[in-house]
């Protein structure tokens, strides 16, 4: 051997054009480097080498020139991110399966120089003079190789020589590389325009020669076992690697096709070690034989549970196709169908719905089960065989029995139940008539549900119920078309389906909550349901059929009847359920509440016992409502705390004291708002009708210096707002008469107030109460006490008659009025007032307001002198202008007729003055 002889190159210093390592008998020392990423080479095979780089163009070039060799380098840490210095180099092994991730494909097989000269078929070689000319290098946006120490590199690399230069298909440049020999980098020479390494050829030892052998035997021991359970190794891999006796080769073999790991296979390429590497070797082969043995027995777990539940189905069908054959058993399908045809059959159906059944019943014998459209085919002519077509269940004839169910399950209501009765003997005697259809219209609580149920009851039908409130979308009640997905018809023959009868009670609740939105109008499909014209063929989107609704008895509730759609209101006819008043409140509660109470929670009558005194007191002191459902939750309260009491074992009376109620429920919650403020100027006490029943209006009144403004507070709608506007204007016309210089209202400001100011209120009669507080307030001169009045005024002074004349009268008794001024109009609403509220009632009829300025101020206006300073001093008194027409009920009593009481009222009435 003779010596290299070398040539080293200042780093500063250009290229020269001769040889780096003039190539003689030795691998050269000194060596062009080309570093890669991730993919670690080992000594063997023939690989490609991506030249996308002019650094590694350059490295290549003069490799060519000096008997091809170079040192193949990996960076200790690989760079993932091509923007940062990733060349992507792929790297063929020896058996042709390009790794471009650690490892190897264990499916794929051949000589890697063969599966290279396949590729060279699409590309072409390239000349040095061409390689020169750095045809398709990289551009400049791409990063260079750059080695600042080789600290950042591995310890040990590989001895490559060039064998050819070729071009891809996509133009990019390649080289045909062969791998030879691990060499290890000594020093950096030079780091542009490509790295220059000095290098050292290191002998490989033994350490452990006995381990080593031992090792080595398990290695090719535990690498067949590998082979033999992998299903994909070729079989001359198989034979190429079991034919390997040199150690190292056996230990690369086992890291460059089995190992997974960059650091792994890393430390492979590093180790010189032969005893230690075999080492590495056994660990990772016992590893990937491990995860194959496991991933095998998984894999046959799977494969077992599938064949067994195959073999099953399998078995299965043999065993059902010979019990046809037999004639034991049929098929389910057309057991299906047959039984679907049965039911068809046996509904009674129209020769319409007849006619369209059996068309859609050839399309399902036609369609395969697995088809989709079977199941809507299928799921159609279910709901067709499931309405009730002729299925309707006989009434009870017999009104005396309905009245008695009435009776046994409401407490009054007698206006309710006669009109009730009414409808039923006329369904009797013509049950053909299809009339008008109820509708119960009261606050909550009043009992317009059990009212629904009673009549249910009283006529021995089903009952179904379901609210329409909030309802927006149109196919709630008409269904969806057949065409889309999840269709089914709407809630009236799901109900109907429910049922299974075709005259049920239906009860659609809340009719006054229903909305509208750009889903449809749910309003407008209900007059197809309840318009006794158009029911008897209601047809839904989804059956697609007519359908007879005419014998269902429809029942619609609602809390405002005002808020109910117009069409839909004129095809109804409206009971109104009035609130109770608190003596039909203690009725109920001792009649029905207490019991059901005291039998929810387990009680009996030894244990808890409410008396009428106490029971009054619940209903005054704790609850105010139109209803009965605050009061029945109340009356709950009590039984729970008297069922703790029992339980912990405590001795009680069964009777509920007062000291007890108040322990129960606390001090009373409402406070008592009789009238407090009569006897100030500028106070008057109205009547309003809300929701829950009427209550009594403090209406104030005030003024002060200013520029004749009029001030309103109280949150009042734009009725209420302009009956205070009319009320000032007819004060103002009438101020001369009642001694009011017309000069106070352009230097005085006037405030009008409605207590209660969180609360809206509006509504057209609070018009005679407004006037009579401005009159109270310009004179000085109070109210007549224990006095309420409602109605509305005109500019001119009539008074206007309004509703809710029940409630209003019932709210004024409570909170201890005596007379109430009533509009001329509204005089037969009084005989509907119960008696027990009339009895101790004075009512006022005044058509107008000097009717009312009469009873309102009895003793006539203060005349008042107003001063320089704005003060008023009372001077004298105005007296009426006439005194209207009284009926006094404590004085004709509650029994004679209202004839006679008008009669008795005329004949007391004094004759006008002038």
């Amino acid at each position: 051997m003779t010596d290299v002889e070398t040539t080293i190159i200042d780093s500063e210093s250009p290229l020269e054009s001769k040889a780096l390592v003039p190539i003689l008998d030795q691998p050269p020392t000194v060596l062009p480097a080309i570093v890669q990423d991730e993919l670690v080479p080992f000594p063997g095979p023939m690989v490609p080498l991506l030249l996308d780089t002019k650094s590694r163009q350059e490295a290549v070039l003069h490799a060519k020139s000096n008997a091809g060799f170079f040192l193949l380098l990996n960076r200790v840490a690989p760079v993932d991110d091509p923007e940062n210095g990733s060349t992507g180099m792929p790297i063929v092994d020896e058996f042709g399966a390009a790794t471009a991730m650690p490892g190897f494909d264990l499916g794929q097989s051949g000589s890697g120089f063969g599966q290279f000269e396949e590729t060279l078929e699409y590309g072409s070689v390239v000349s040095d003079e061409e390689l020169a000319g750095r045809d398709g290098v990289a551009d400049e946006a791409e990063l260079e190789e750059d080695v600042d120490d080789l600290a950042d590199l591995s310890r040990v690399g590989i001895l490559t020589r060039v064998m050819k230069v070729f071009r891809l298909p996509d133009g990019r440049m390649s080289a045909l590389v062969h791998l030879l020999r691990r060499t290890q980098p000594v020093e950096l020479v030079r780091r542009k325009p490509f790295p220059v390494v000095r290098v050292a050829y290191p002998t490989e030892i033994v350490s452990d020669q006995e381990s080593f052998e031992a090792t080595y035997r398990q290695v090719r021991l535990t690498l067949q076992q590998f082979f033999e359970r992998h299903p994909g190794v070729p079989e001359e891999l198989k034979i190429t690697a079991l034919a390997i006796e040199a150690p190292g080769i056996l230990a690369d073999f086992v890291a460059q096709h089995l190992s997974r790991d960059f650091q792994e296979r890393l430390a492979f390429l590093t180790e010189l070690d032969l005893a230690k590497r075999a080492r590495l070797a056994l660990e990772v082969a016992i590893r990937e034989l491990d995860m194959l043995t496991v991933g095998n027995r998984i894999s046959q777990e799977i494969r077992e549970k599938v064949e067994r539940h195959q073999r099953d189905y399998l078995l299965r069908e043999q065993l059902r196709a010979i019990r046809v054959e037999l004639g034991e058993e049929r098929d389910p399908t057309a057991l299906a169908i047959e039984e679907l045809q049965k039911k068809l059959e046996a509904a009674g159906l129209p020769e319409e719905a007849q006619l369209r059944a059996d068309d859609e019943m050839k399309r399902l014998q036609l369609l395969p089960a697995e088809s989709p459209e079977h199941n809507v085919v299928r799921s159609y002519l279910e709901w067709i065989a499931s309405l009730p077509w002729s299925h309707v269940q006989e009434d009870i004839a017999d009104i005396k029995h309905a009245r008695e169910v009435l009776d046994e399950d409401h407490y009054g209501l007698d206006e309710v139940k006669d009109r009730i009765i009414e409808y039923l003997a006329v369904r009797q005697l013509n049950p053909d008539n299809r009339g008008t259809l109820l509708c119960f219209a009261g606050p909550p609580g009043v009992g317009k549900t059990s009212l629904g149920q009673s009549v249910a009851r009283a006529l021995g039908r089903e009952f179904y119920r379901f609210s329409v409130g909030g309802m927006r979308d149109e196919a709630e009640i008409k269904g969806h078309r057949r065409t889309y997905i999840g269709a089914m018809p709407g809630r009236i023959l799901q109900a109907l389906r429910q049922v299974k009868t075709a005259n049920p009670v239906l009860m659609l609740d809340e009719l006054d909550k229903m909305g509208s939105d750009w889903r449809g109008d749910p309003s407008s499909a209900m007059l197809e349901v309840l318009d006794p014209a158009q029911n008897h063929a209601f047809q839904d989107h989804y059956l697609d059929l007519p359908f007879d609704l005419s014998r269902v008895m429809f029942i619609a509730t609602a809390n405002v009847k005002s808020q109910i759609p117009g069409p839909l209101l004129d095809r109804l006819e409206v009971i109104d359920l009035p609130g109770y008043i608190p003596e039909e409140k203690l009725e109920i509660a001792q009649r029905y509440l207490l019991k059901r109470q005291r039998e929810d929670h387990g009680l009996t009558t030894r244990q808890v016992s409410v008396s009428r005194t106490i029971m009054r007191s619940m209903i005054t002191d704790y609850t105010r409502e139109a209803g009965v459902r605050e009061l029945h939750r109340v009356i709950g309260k009590v039984c729970r705390k008297r069922a703790t009491e029992v339980v912990a074992g405590q001795k009680v009376k069964a009777a509920v004291s007062k000291e007890l109620l108040v322990d129960y429920l606390g001090p009373p919650k409402l406070r008592d708002d009789r009238l407090k403020q009569a006897g100030k100027s500028g106070v008057a006490t109205g009547l309003a009708w809300t929701p829950v029943g009427g209550v009594v209006l403090f209406i104030e009144a005030a003024m002060m210096r200013g520029k004749g403004m009029m001030r309103i507070t109280g949150q009042l709608g734009e009725v209420m707002t302009e009956s205070t506007t009319i009320a000032l204007s007819f004060v103002k016309r009438r101020s001369q008469d009642l001694g009011i210089p017309f000069e106070v209202f352009q230097k005085r400001d006037l405030h009008l107030h409605f207590p209660a100011g969180a609360v809206p209120k509006d509504g057209p009669s609070a018009g005679v109460t407004i006037t009579t507080a401005l009159l109270s307030l310009l004179t000085n001169t109070p109210v007549r006490a224990r006095l309420a009045m409602t109605g509305e005024i005109t500019l001119g002074g009539e008074v206007l008659p309004v509703g809710g004349i029940r409630e209003k009268v019932v709210a004024a008794r409570a909170a201890g009025v005596n007379t109430v001024i009533l509009p001329e109009a509204n005089r037969a609403d009084v005989e509907e007032i119960p008696d027990v509220v009339r009895e101790k009632m004075n009512f006022v009829f005044a058509a107008h307001y000097d009717d009312v300025f009469a009873v309102a101020f009895p003793k006539g206006l203060k005349k008042v002198r107003w001063t320089k300073s704005g003060d008023k001093e009372p001077v004298a008194h105005v007296k009426p202008l006439r005194k209207p027409d009284t009926v006094d009920t404590k004085k004709t009593g509650t029994k004679s007729s209202p004839a006679k009481n008008r009669r008795a009222a005329k004949s007391r009435k004094p004759k006008r003055k002038s």
